[in-house]
C-alpha cells in the first residue's frame, strides 16, 4: 500500500507539473503580468459575468414556420403533380385557413393524384401521426391539411437549425467561448463574454439571410402595383434601399426561383469597374446548374437578387450565367458586405428571429466579481490551512501542500479543455477547495484510531489509507453525479458549477489521497518514526 516504485514517483510528480504548469498562464493573466509570447498559453476563458459582454434572448414566430411549410407544399404539389406519368392538371392552388387545397381538372385522376401526394407526407417522429393530412372531398378536391405533431416537428428542426446558424456567425465574429442554448420550444439564449459591439451582433442575428434570385414579371401594371394588385403567381417586393432606387414595387413570380440554400462559399470584395463592395457567391452543382438554366431560359428579362424580403439589385440577364458563381452588388458598405457575406455563408435562417431581452454586462462588473470571489478564496483557503496546521502538524503540511496543487491542477486542466469560468464557477472552486481537505480529515483521524488500537505507526498509516479509501470514493462519486446531473440539465451558468466541481472532486482525491500517500510513504522510508504527533 505504501510502496511506490520511481516510475510510478515520476509518473505521478509528471502529471502533477503538466497540470501546475498549464494554470500559470491564467494566474500570470489575473495578477497583471505578460506571460511570454513563445510559450503556450493555454487560458481559462471568462465567462459573461466575469469578462462582461451582451446577452440576448432571440425568439422565433411558429406563424412564419406555418407559412412557410404551406409554401413548400403547394409548390411540391404542382411539381409532383405536373411529373406525373401522366400529368394531373389543376386548378388554381389555395392556401387560405391554413391548408393546400386544389380542384382537378379530371375527376378520374383523383386516385392517381392522391397516391403521388401521399408520398409528399411522412411521420411526425415517434408520435405515430402524419406531418399531413391528406384529404378528398365532393370527389375533385384535395385538401392538405398540416398535422400539429407535424408543425411541433418542423418548428423543432427549425430551430435547430436557426441555432447552428447563430453559432456559426457567431464563431465568425472570432470572439470566443459563446454560449448559445435553446430556451423552450422558440427561444435562443445568446451570450458572447468580452464583446465590445453589441449592435454589430443584433443585426448579424437579426438578419435572415434568405436569399433568393425571382424573375421579375413585366407584365404588371404599375398602376395595379401601387394599389397592391399582383397577377396570379407573383408577389410584390420592394427596395432595399428606397432613397436610391425608389420606392416603386417589383412584380416577381412566388415561386420557380433559386434559394440561397445551395450556396457553397460567399465572400466580399470590390467591383473591379468602380471599385464598390460586392459580394461573390458560388453555387453547389446542383444550384449552379438551376441557375444557369434560369438564366438561359431568360435572356433579355430581369430578375430580381432579393435578400430578406428586399430587392437588393435587379439586372437584366444579358447572358447566361455559368459556371456556378454570380456577384451581388448593391448599396453595401464594406463592413456590411462583410456581414452579408458571413451570413450567407453560416446559412440562412430557416426562420426569423427577433430579439426580445437584451443585457449588456460591463467588465467593470466582471473585474469587481473576480475580486470578490478571489478574497473569498483567499480567506476560506488560508482559514483550512491554518485549522490543517494546528490539528495535524507535520500531516497537516502536507494536505496544504495538496490543497495547493489542487488549486493549481483544477486551473491547469480548466486552461488545457478551453472551460469557460463564470461567476457560479467560481463559486463551485471555493466549495471544491474547501471540501478537498475532507480526504485528509478522513485518514488522518482513521490514522489516530489505529495509534489507539496500539498499531505500529507505518501499519496505521497503512490502514488509516486503505480504510478511508472506500468512504472517500463513496462521498466523492456521489457528488459527481450530482455535477453530472447538473451538467446535464442545467443551463449555462449551472453546466459551469458543474463542471468546475467534477474537476474539482477529481483533483481532490487525487491531490488528496494520491499524493499524500506517496509524501508520507517517503518521509516512512527516510525517517522510520516510532511516534506520531497526530
Amino acid at each position: 500500500m505504501l510502496d511506490f516504485p520511481r516510475w510510478k514517483q515520476i509518473w505521478l510528480w509528471f502529471i502533477t507539473l503538466v497540470c501546475a504548469v498549464a494554470a500559470l498562464p491564467s494566474v500570470f493573466s489575473v495578477a497583471g503580468l505578460a506571460w511570454p509570447a513563445v510559450l503556450p498559453n493555454p487560458k481559462i476563458n471568462l465567462g459573461l459575468d466575469l469578462a462582461g459582454g451582451s446577452h440576448l434572448l432571440l425568439e422565433a414566430s411558429t406563424d412564419q414556420v406555418r407559412r412557410q411549410r404551406l409554401e413548400s407544399m403547394e409548390e411540391q404539389v404542382r411539381n409532383r403533380l405536373k411529373q406525373a406519368d401522366q400529368r394531373i392538371e389543376i386548378g388554381d392552388i389555395s392556401t387560405k385557413d391554413g391548408s393546400v387545397s386544389f380542384m382537378l381538372a379530371n375527376p378520374a385522376q383523383i386516385d392517381a393524384a392522391r397516391e403521388q401526394l401521399q408520398t409528399l407526407t411522412a411521420g411526425a417522429g415517434l408520435t405515430g401521426q402524419r406531418d399531413w393530412d391528406l384529404q378528398v372531398i365532393d370527389g375533385n378536391r384535395i385538401v392538405m391539411t398540416p398535422t400539429q405533431a407535424g408543425l411541433d416537428l418542423a418548428v423543432t428542426k427549425a430551430m435547430e437549425t436557426a441555432t447552428e446558424v447563430v453559432r456559426k456567425r457567431i464563431d465568425a465574429l472570432g470572439t470566443r467561448e459563446p454560449t448559445i442554448i435553446r430556451q423552450g420550444n422558440d427561444r435562443i439564449v445568446v451570450q458572447v463574454p468580452g464583446l465590445k459591439d453589441p449592435a454589430a451582433l443584433k443585426d448579424l442575428l437579426g438578419k435572415t439571410a434568405k436569399l433568393e434570385f425571382k424573375l421579375v414579371d413585366t407584365t404588371a401594371l404599375p398602376s395595379d402595383l401601387a394599389q397592391g394588385i399582383v397577377p396570379p403567381g407573383d408577389e410584390i417586393v420592394y427596395f432595399a434601399n428606397p432613397a436610391k432606387d425608389g420606392a416603386t414595387p417589383l412584380a416577381v413570380k412566388r415561386l420557380g426561383g433559386i434559394k440561397g440554400d445551395q450556396l457553397i462559399d460567399a465572400k466580399p470584395g470590390n467591383d473591379q469597374q468602380n471599385n464598390q463592395p460586392i459580394v461573390t457567391i458560388d453555387f453547389d452543382q446542383q444550384g449552379g446548374a438551376k441557375f444557369a438554366k434560369l438564366t438561359t431560359e431568360n435572356v433579355g428579362k430581369p430578375f430580381a437578387i432579393v435578400l430578406d424580403g428586399k430587392v437588393i439589385s435587379a439586372p437584366n440577364i444579358n447572358e447566361p450565367i455559368i459556371g456556378g458563381t454570380a456577384r451581388i452588388s448593391g448599396s453595401f458598405t464594406t463592413e456590411s458586405a462583410n456581414q452579408l457575406a458571413i451570413a450567407l455563408r453560416s446559412g440562412a435562417l430557416p426562420v426569423d428571429l427577433k430579439v426580445v431581452e437584451e443585457r449588456t454586462v460591463g467588465p467593470d462588473l466582471g473585474a469587481d466579481s473576480i475580486e470578490k470571489g478571489m478574497i473569498a478564496f483567499a480567506v476560506g483557503t488560508v482559514t483550512l490551512m491554518l485549522f490543517m496546521l494546528v490539528t495535524y502538524g507535520r500531516f497537516g503540511i502536507y494536505t496544504c501542500l495538496a490543497l495547493i496543487i489542487n488549486t493549481l491542477m483544477i486551473l491547469g486542466i480548466m486552461a488545457l479543455i478551453g472551460t469557460t469560468l463564470t461567476l457560479p464557477g467560481i463559486a463551485g472552486f471555493v466549495l471544491t477547495i474547501g471540501a478537498a481537505v475532507d480526504a485528509n480529515v478522513l485518514i488522518n483521524e482513521r490514522i489516530r484510531e489505529e495509534r489507539a488500537r496500539g498499531r505500529k505507526v507505518t501499519q496505521a498509516v497503512e490502514f488509516g489509507y486503505s480504510e478511508a479509501r472506500s468512504a472517500i470514493f463513496d462521498g466523492n462519486i456521489t457528488n459527481v453525479i450530482a455535477a453530472t446531473l447538473m451538467f446535464l440539465i442545467g443551463s449555462g451558468p449551472v453546466k459551469g458549477f458543474a463542471i468546475v466541481l467534477i474537476i474539482g472532486i477529481a483533483t481532490s482525491v487525487f491531490t488528496a489521497v494520491t499524493l499524500t500517500r506517496m509524501w508520507v510513504a517517503g518521509w516512512l522510508r527516510k525517517s522510520r518514526p516510532t511516534e506520531l504527533v497526530l
